[in-house]
């Protein structure tokens, strides 16, 4: 089904206020979550509310606790989460990040004791907003298996990036494995089959459908002794020849500016009694290097260039930023869409806490 993103809004901060989470919280985490459902990122929408709410239930979460700084310097800051979601954290950290750099040029925070922060492209997307060029990152529960593996030990650690442009931002926001791994529940969740090489099975054989797909996510965040085997490919899919190692580096860089440069727990170890993720903000300031708008506009003649190359009949070729704006643009007029189990999982919370759910258009 379609719904208003405004009504989808308006559900989900009732919900989050039902849940204990203060207005001002609330407002942020509806705001994360409409953000991709509006850029067609619904793999990182409302379908993740009901694992939100299991996290909250099992005390994973804990929606009246405050992210606090724990030191901080003229150009970095360390912010502890403090068991809160990931949202609200790392919008306090990209803040400060922001603040930094509009004074000294660059501003770094890592962010410990978090959970799932919503797409990483939303903090970028504020440093953009401030004028500067932004990048976050974020580890996540094991699901990876690395490149000959048949274990799974990376998150699928997503990496935003970006920059000025028009007309629109060059904004590349996604997993360093073949896809996140809220693609597989959204795909589960429709019965369609998978289109690539996503997702492997013990054996390292690759796996098409959802439900199976899914079943072996849900192992793979066991712990190693009661893991199953299989998880989701590297970037670069199943074989070395494709140079998945590459993937796997690009992984293995954000475990080290997030779990480890965190002192938390690494993607692996995120299973193991403590749960907590941890994030990395960054954030620069063009100006110091040129002309802002000079800057910009000799981008957006790159991004223009790649754009008019020749290419494959009936194809489009896609800088990063292009789908989602336009999603963006055409999701604001004619509503955000809702898979059917989802639409199911949110009129259950909507009745077991007293919230309208939102009418379908």
């Amino acid at each position: 089904m379609h719904v208003k993103a405004s009504d989808e809004r308006q559900y989900l901060e009732n919900v989050f206020g039902k849940l204990g989470f203060s207005q001002q919280d609330g407002q942020l985490l509806a705001d994360t979550l409409v953000d991709a459902d509006l850029r067609g990122i619904s793999s990182h929408g409302i379908q993740r509310l009901a694992w939100y709410r299991r996290m909250i239930k099992d005390g994973t979460i804990v929606p009246t606790k405050q992210p606090k700084v724990v030191r901080e310097l003229p150009g970095s800051v360390l912010v502890d989460a403090n068991q809160n979601m990931g949202q609200i954290a790392a919008n306090l950290a990209m803040d400060k990040v922001i603040d930094k750099a509009k004074k000294v040029g660059v501003g770094i925070a890592v962010v410990r004791n978090s959970n799932h922060f919503g797409i990483a492209g939303y903090y970028a997307r504020k440093a953009l907003d401030a004028g500067l060029v932004g990048i976050a990152l974020t580890n996540t529960r094991p699901l990876v298996v690395p490149t000959n593996a048949t274990q799974a030990f990376l998150g699928s650690n997503a990496f935003a990036f970006g920059f000025p442009a028009s007309p629109h931002p060059f904004m590349f926001d996604g997993a360093t494995s073949a896809v996140a791994g809220g693609k597989i529940q959204v795909a589960d969740k429709k019965g369609t089959e998978l289109p690539g090489e996503w997702v492997v099975d013990k054996d390292r054989q690759v796996v098409t459908d959802p439900k199976e797909a899914e079943d072996i996510l849900a192992t793979a965040a066991f712990s190693e002794g009661e893991q199953k085997g299989g998880g989701l490919v590297t970037l670069g899919g199943n074989q070395e020849v494709n140079a998945n190692y590459k993937g796997m580096g690009n992984s293995i860089v954000v475990e080290l500016l997030t779990g480890i440069l965190a002192q938390g727990s690494i993607s692996a170890d995120t299973v193991r009694g403590k749960h907590d993720f941890s994030q990395f903000l960054f954030a620069f300031d063009p100006a110091f290097f040129g002309d802002p708008e000079t800057l910009k506009q000799d981008a957006t003649a790159m991004l223009d260039r790649i754009r008019g190359l020749e290419h494959v009949a009936g194809k489009t070729i896609w800088v990063p930023g292009d789908r989602e704006y336009r999603y963006l643009k055409e999701n604001q007029q004619s509503g955000v869409a809702i898979d059917d189990k989802t639409a199911e999982e949110i009129t259950a919370i909507g009745k077991e806490l007293g919230v309208p759910v939102p009418a379908a258009l």
